[in-house]
Order: C-alpha cells, then sequence, then structure tokens
C-alpha cells in the first residue's frame, strides 16, 4: 500500500489526459502572451509597420510560434482587434455601472467609448477582413458577442432602476455600436478630440429611457388625458 501511494503521482504525471491539459493550458497562455504583446505595437505602428520579429521580441518568443497560433500577421492582427473591441466594451458597461438615469448612462458609455482608440482599431480589422474573408467569422462573432452583451447589460440597468425603455435592449445596443463607429472614424479623419466625439456621440444618440421619476409624470399625464376623454364622451 505504502509503495502504490508513492508512485500514484508520477502515474498521474505521465497521464495522457494530463499531458494534454497541460498542453492546451500553456498553448493558452503562448497565445494570451502573443496578443498582449502584439496590440500596442499594431496600434502605434499599424499592420504594415509592425514586423512579426517585433512582436515575437516583444512577447519573449519566436517568430514560428507566431505563424503555429495564428498562420499569419494578418490573422493576429484581427483577432487582437476583436479582443480589444469586446474589452472596451467590458469597461464601458464597468464605468456606467454607478450611473442613476438613463442619461449619466449613456454619457458614461459614449465617454468611455471614446476615450479609447479601440474602435478606430477594430474598424481597420473590418476593413482588412474584405481582403482575408477567412478571417471574417471572428469579426462576426466577435460582433454578435458585443450586441448580445450589451443588450444583456442594458436590459439589466433597465430592470435595476425601473427605467422605461424608448427601444427593445437588442436595438439600443445596436444603434449604440453603430453610432459609436461612425462618429469616431468620422471624428478620427477630421481629427476631433475625445471630449468633442463624446459630444457629438451624445447629440446623435438622444434619449435613450426615461427614468423612474419621468415614467410616472408620464403616467399621470396619460391618465389625465383618458379621464378627459372618458369625461368628453359622456
Amino acid at each position: 500500500m505504502a509503495d502504490k501511494s508513492v508512485h500514484e503521482p508520477l502515474e498521474a504525471a505521465g497521464d495522457p489526459k494530463h499531458t494534454a491539459r497541460a498542453t492546451r493550458s500553456a498553448g493558452r497562455k503562448m497565445r494570451s502572451l502573443l496578443l498582449d504583446a502584439a496590440s500596442p505595437l499594431f496600434r502605434e505602428r499599424g499592420l504594415s509597420g509592425t514586423a512579426i520579429t517585433d512582436i515575437a521580441a516583444a512577447a519573449d518568443a519566436f517568430p514560428s510560434q507566431i505563424t503555429y497560433y495564428f498562420r499569419t500577421k494578418e490573422a493576429l492582427f484581427v483577432e487582437c482587434a476583436c479582443r480589444e473591441l469586446l474589452y472596451l466594451a467590458r469597461a464601458t458597461e464597468q464605468a456606467a455601472l454607478s450611473a442613476r438615469t438613463p442619461r449619466q448612462y449613456t454619457h458614461a458609455l459614449a465617454e468611455t467609448v471614446t476615450a479609447s482608440d479601440s474602435v478606430a482599431f477594430f474598424a481597420e480589422a473590418l476593413t482588412l477582413t474584405r481582403r482575408r474573408q477567412d478571417l471574417a467569422p471572428l469579426v462576426e462573432r466577435t460582433i454578435e458577442r458585443l450586441h448580445s452583451e450589451g443588450a444583456r447589460a442594458y436590459a439589466s440597468q433597465v430592470e435595476r432602476h425601473g427605467w422605461r425603455s424608448l427601444r427593445a435592449p437588442d436595438e439600443s445596443s445596436r444603434r449604440f455600436w453603430a453610432v459609436a463607429i461612425g462618429v469616431i472614424l468620422e471624428g478620427y479623419a477630421m481629427g476631433r478630440s475625445p471630449e468633442e466625439l463624446c459630444v457629438e456621440m451624445l447629440r446623435v444618440l438622444g434619449e435613450q429611457a426615461k427614468s423612474t421619476g419621468e415614467v410616472a409624470r408620464l403616467r399621470l399625464i396619460e391618465e389625465r388625458g383618458t379621464s378627459s376623454s372618458s369625461n368628453g364622451e359622456s
């Protein structure tokens, strides 16, 4: 019995399933390191200005590891851009959690999005996929996740505060990101500051929902209108 207990850890370590799990874990870690190293380089220098050797050096890896995990520099670029956009979406939701009114909520979202270059980074990936349709599925999955998580976050806030949304959560999320991409790309071309981009986003988005007090006043007005109509008919 004693001999068996001593040898059991060694047998477990040599188990094929254990080895496979360790390999997958190491692979995920290396992919993450390469993405972390590539993102700032791509944002600073662009796709053409960033060499695979530069990324490998920044990640303390070999160039062959980049082609092993991502196949091409273009695929790595698109994955970096998609990941950064989802990170931004998460940061945007977190920034808006403390909002108490629909106006504060929309302002927090717009301010966070326009302070980052992640949307412009993602737009470059969108342009790239026009020439590389093999990379389009990753962009498509990113957009679907962006909208679904945005809709979930918005619906949660509406329910939490008792707001009355002027649109369905999915429509609000899609509209928000469509406006964000359009305003930011136009603003970058015009050399506008993040503050100017935020103001423009808020102008285009307009009102998204009514607060609890506003909903109560609307109901009162509606009830008065119904009452007046009933009296007039009698």
